[in-house]
């Protein structure tokens, strides 16, 4: 299991670092993939075996709608075309949900909406970092803040970890771990502003800044790794799904970096883009 987990962890990170460096096209079309198989283990997790049935209407416009999302992302920077490809969805999950009455209830709808959102609509921000023009680099806040904090929480909590805060969540999961990843990617975000962004972004005390937004976002990471131990147990689901070996699902792998990519985006622009 160890080494299953390693190999496709190495792998995961070659695919992820690659489509980080290239973004555009590439990075899309993972994120889209990405998210249309979060949508789809977080909608097995969350519906019955009643609801969840096979090319069933709301799931058909939800993956139309997450590509017709992820389209409008690509090609053009106004981002109203977002908020009508979200209304849209809206639109026409209530119509199906009428017309179609009572095959689906109102669960299914809410489960459905739910799941788009969660998952492909918060992912987005990470592409929306790395259009941000001139300081695309700092797409890799993300990876620091998440993958970079599960480490070091992992890290610390083995050596120190001793008081347990979230004993029916996620047993193993320390106060001194989630203090140790979250302390430790601000100071990763620290070296990464102090070494690497100075040089591009003039902006006071931006190694500050890059350290707070690392900070921050791997607390909004723990919440999502949290949120979707939640939802796993509420609906007694042992992971969300096999498609990564020794990782799980893809929900299961980037459940830290569904929250952290919109608290790192959120403060990119504020702490950064605001200041220029």
């Amino acid at each position: 299991m160890f080494v299953k987990r390693l190999i496709s962890g190495i792998i995961l990170i070659a695919v992820i670092g690659g489509t980080f460096a290239f973004g555009g096209y590439p990075l899309a079309i993972l994120l889209t993939l990405i998210s249309m198989v979060g949508y789809a283990e977080l909608v097995k997790a969350l519906c019955s075996e009643t609801e969840r049935r096979p090319l069933n209407g709301p799931d058909i416009i939800a993956y139309i709608s997450i590509v017709l999302y992820y389209l409008a992302l690509t090609f053009t920077e106004d981002h109203t075309y977002l908020v009508l490809v979200i209304g849209g969805f809206m639109l026409f999950e209530l119509v199906w949900f009428v017309v179609k009455f009572p095959l689906y209830s109102s669960d299914r709808i809410v489960k459905t909406v739910f799941s788009v959102i969660y998952c492909p609509v918060m992912l987005s921000f990470i592409f929306m970092i790395r259009n941000l023009t001139g300081i695309e680099f700092l797409i890799w806040i993300v990876l620091i803040s998440s993958w970079g904090c599960d480490t070091l929480a992992y890290c610390a909590g083995s050596l120190l970890g001793k008081h347990h805060p979230f004993p029916d969540l996620s047993p193993k999961k320390s106060t001194e771990g989630c203090i140790g990843g979250i302390i430790g990617s601000g100071i990763l975000g620290f070296l990464f502003g102090l070494l690497f962004v100075k040089r591009f972004i003039p902006v006071a005390n931006i190694e500050f800044r890059t350290a707070i937004i690392c900070a921050v976002g791997a607390l909004m990471g723990m919440v999502g790794d949290l949120a979707a131990s939640g939802i796993k147990r509420n609906n007694n689901v042992k992971d969300f799904g096999y498609l990564i070996p020794g990782h799980g699902g893809i929900m299961d792998r980037f459940d830290s970096m569904i929250l952290c990519g919109p608290a790192a985006y959120i403060l990119t622009y504020l702490l950064v883009v605001g200041k220029f």
